[in-house]
């Protein structure tokens, strides 16, 4: 192997490890009473935005920094697998920023904050079922 992929390789790698720690946030900030939903959306956005980076680091894709999932999206529709799968998590753009600040008046629930968990999940899977076909 190179050392151009293997730079990537460790780069891809600390991405995907700081998405599973984000993703981790998220699961435990459910277990607090009483729970900042919120934040626990926000670490949900942040672990699907970084695993969508590792898979544009791995393809030598370049991208804005930007929180903006649907344009993670669209810079990897020409070389993903996933097509169209995993799109519904451009909902979770919406916690990389205003539910973060006070100005924010509208509250999440439990269920919200259950959903955008899942989608986070959902794309966890799919990048990382993505980069494992393309080694």
């Amino acid at each position: 192997m190179s050392r151009r992929h293997e730079e990537l390789d460790r780069q891809v790698r600390r991405w995907l490890r700081y998405a599973d720690e984000d993703l981790r946030v998220a699961r435990q900030t459910l277990l607090m009473k009483p729970c900042p939903y919120r934040l626990a959306a926000f670490h949900a956005q942040q672990c699907a935005e970084k695993c969508l980076k590792a898979y544009l680091i791995r393809h030598e894709i370049d991208f804005a920094y930007s929180h903006n999932i649907s344009y993670l999206l669209e810079l990897a529709e020409d070389t993903a697998p996933w097509g169209k799968g995993i799109e519904e998590a451009d909902r979770l753009t919406h916690f990389a920023v205003t539910v973060r600040y006070p100005a924010e008046r509208r509250r999440l629930t439990r269920v919200q904050t259950q959903k955008a968990i899942a989608l986070a999940e959902q794309v966890r899977r799919a990048v990382r079922r993505a980069l494992r076909s393309n080694k």
